[in-house]
């Protein structure tokens, strides 16, 4: 669905880390389309720092529910903790409103693909974007909410690294057929959800995929690796390299007689063409698809394909166990409601518990 070449009025639900990025992204003017008009926290507090820090002539919301029928936005940005999303989105779409929703979609599959059916009926514009990795134990405690079961819906698989997994399935184009992980819960911060993971997963053509993330390590690395038949392909520090065989694998092993050789190999530096836009270039996109019906570079229909790796990988992990692929929805449902009812708070004080110094750090 498209609409007129006017600016899209566009507000922000949850102003935090995130929220008030996109804030100042859109006050700034860079995104060509779109004007900011209002912002949304539950926090009656916020008032006085959003006129203060971001603009006065913004309209403030406590209720969610109240801006998205007021009729003075088109599209909104969901900047809120993970488990609103879904449902914030289902509101959205019910007004007609086009959404672009902060990673994760959602935390568990059934509500985004219950949020992927509402945008489908209303026609409107769904999308989801990226954060970075690196964090320090004071980062977990500046929110109550913060990497517990009941208040974020998990650690580094369902914060941090959803993007990660999302490129995984899009640059192979398939989902696997089964998943054993081992999450370890607590490993490098005084958590109760995972900070560090390894998963092993298998596909029905025969590929096999290993994944490794954490929070705890500095300064890390990222990197992605593909090999086939033919080579190898590495992204790695901004450089994607391919190792190219002058013949495949296959070939080579069928006629060759010595002991020790290997089929000759060549390596070739692949320039890397553009630029990298980071959140105001997805944000340019979905305004533009709203307006134009450009094409999105991450339609939201597409989240729930990262999110049922992280759902299988969670789930392996909580049954000692392979866990085919697509995860029983109410089995895993069932096993994080265990995990919530002992979690460390309760949904009530997710947001108010431990408000820090910097209010803005409080979502994301």
């Amino acid at each position: 669905m498209t609409q007129s070449d006017s600016s899209v009025r566009v507000g922000i639900i949850g102003v935090g880390n995130m929220g008030s990025a996109h804030a100042r992204t859109l006050l700034s003017g860079t995104i060509k389309g779109a004007e900011l008009v209002a912002v949304c926290d539950i926090r009656e507090m916020m008032r006085d720092w959003v006129s203060e820090q971001l603009s006065p002539t913004l309209d403030f919301w406590t209720n969610a529910e109240e801006m998205l029928s007021s009729g003075t936005v088109d599209a909104v940005i969901l900047a809120t903790p993970h488990y609103d999303h879904a449902r914030q989105a289902a509101l959205a779409f019910g007004a007609g409103i086009h959404v672009l929703v902060e990673k994760p979609a959602g935390v568990y599959t059934r509500q985004v693909r219950e949020m992927n059916e509402a945008a489908a009926q209303s026609g409107s514009v769904l999308n989801w974007i990226i954060t970075n990795w690196y964090r320090s134990q004071s980062y977990y405690d500046s929110g109550g909410w913060r990497a517990t079961w009941s208040g974020e819906g998990g650690g580094v698989l369902i914060n941090q690294c959803p993007h990660q997994l999302d490129l995984l399935q899009w640059t192979t184009g398939m989902m696997p057929t089964r998943i054993r992980a081992f999450c370890q819960f607590g490993k490098y911060r005084n958590i109760e959800v995972e900070d560090d993971v390894t998963a092993y997963a298998e596909y029905e053509n025969g590929a096999t995929a290993v994944f490794i993330t954490t929070t705890g390590e500095y300064p890390g690395s990222n990197r992605f690796e593909i090999t086939g038949d033919q080579g190898k392909i590495v992204i790695e520090n901004d450089t994607l390299t391919f190792w190219r065989l002058r013949e495949s694998e296959t070939q080579f092993n069928k006629h060759y007689e010595g002991k020790f050789g290997h089929p000759e190999c060549w390596k070739c530096e692949i320039p890397i063409e553009g630029m990298e836009t980071g959140h105001p270039g997805i944000i340019q996109n979905w305004i533009d698809s709203i307006q134009y019906g450009t094409a999105l570079i991450a339609p939201g229909e597409e989240g729930i394909r990262g999110l049922s790796l992280s759902n299988a990988m969670y789930l392996s992990t909580w049954i000692d166990d392979w866990v085919a692929l697509p995860v029983s929805e109410e089995q895993f449902e069932h096993e994080l409601e265990q995990r919530k009812q002992h979690s460390s708070i309760s949904k009530s004080n997710a947001v108010t518990d431990q408000l820090p110094t910097d209010l803005s750090a409080t979502y994301k």
